[in-house]
């Protein structure tokens, strides 16, 4: 949604990133939905299975708002298991980069922790985006696919569309470009860019993003650890002192220990998932996700 409000190039900016993430990104999600046989969620997506924003909570309770969840066996009445969850973003410059993508990062990083069918993070990024940000959100093991600001730029130009400008041009000036672009702007001129990008991109381009997200979730547990573990009740002290004392020869109370089950999953390309559930109930719910996410992407290999 635009800000009426915000100074011409912010305006541009949002017009130019809520195009990117409707018309650019979510249909190269859709294909991957469609040859992976997953619901893809977005804000541009209307379904009665949610009220409003795409939000999925972490481990710690946090509602976070996504800018898309591929989900396994979702519609658009029912959620489903989430196997993906990719931010997007447009960024005419440079500055505050890795900010950005330590942001954007961070808020993935949790999915991988809380959801056992969570195995692919990513980040669909467009315009200057510089090395070290990117170098950044590959350290965390996150997909990037990036569109430099060039093409971009080049595939609106083709259009017969100014959305580029120096940093210095009056405001004025800023103004009227920004109220030439918003008039020309059509649905139709949207689609004709999507398909000029397309162009420029270059069809291995999106094939070879296809076939990442599959590798990724075609990644199947080589190895599954369960555990029952006995914890004692807490031993309290108000003081270090009486701590030391105790540590000296301990003795916990092992008569009604509390109880935890270990979920742990070694997976083929050597990436592991570890959570701790307090009933064997939650455990079998966990190894349920990672059976039909299992069973669905030996089916879809068959």
């Amino acid at each position: 949604m635009i800000n009426r409000n915000a100074s011409s190039g912010h305006k541009l900016g949002q017009l130019i990133g809520d195009w990117y993430e409707e018309y650019f990104v979510l249909p190269l999600l859709q294909e991957v939905g469609k040859k992976l046989k997953l619901f893809v969620d977005s804000r541009f997506i209307t379904r009665t299975a949610r009220n409003g924003r795409v939000i999925w909570e972490d481990l710690d309770g946090n509602s976070v708002d996504y800018d898309y969840v591929l989900e396994l066996g979702g519609s658009e009445e029912k959620v489903g298991i989430p196997v993906g969850f990719v931010e997007c973003f447009w960024r005419r410059g440079a500055r505050h980069s890795k900010d950005k993508a330590r942001d954007d990062s961070g808020k993935l990083m949790p999915m991988r922790e809380t959801y056992p069918t969570a195995r692919f993070l990513g980040i669909v990024a467009a315009g200057d985006f510089t090395q070290p940000a990117r170098a950044l959100v590959r350290s965390r093991n996150i997909d990037l696919f990036y569109v430099p600001k060039e093409k971009i730029v080049t595939a609106f130009s083709e259009c017969g569309l100014r959305m580029d400008y120096p940093d210095k041009l009056a405001e004025s000036e800023k103004a009227e470009l920004v109220e030439t672009f918003i008039s020309f702007f059509t649905v139709d001129k949207k689609g004709e860019v999507q398909k000029r990008l397309h162009r420029l991109l270059r069809k291995a381009t999106i094939i070879s993003y296809v076939d990442r997200v599959k590798a990724t979730l075609s990644a199947l547990p080589q190895e599954i650890r369960l555990a029952l573990r006995h914890d004692s009740m807490p031993v309290c002290f108000e003081s270090v002192a009486s701590a030391t004392v105790f540590l000296q020869d301990p003795t916990f109370e092992m008569t009604s220990p509390l109880e935890s089950y270990l979920y742990q999953v070694t997976y083929s390309d050597g990436s592991e998932f570890e959570q701790s559930v307090s009933c064997l109930e939650e455990l079998r719910i966990l190894h349920s996700q990672i059976e039909r996410l299992t069973l669905h992407m030996n089916t879809l290999c068959d």
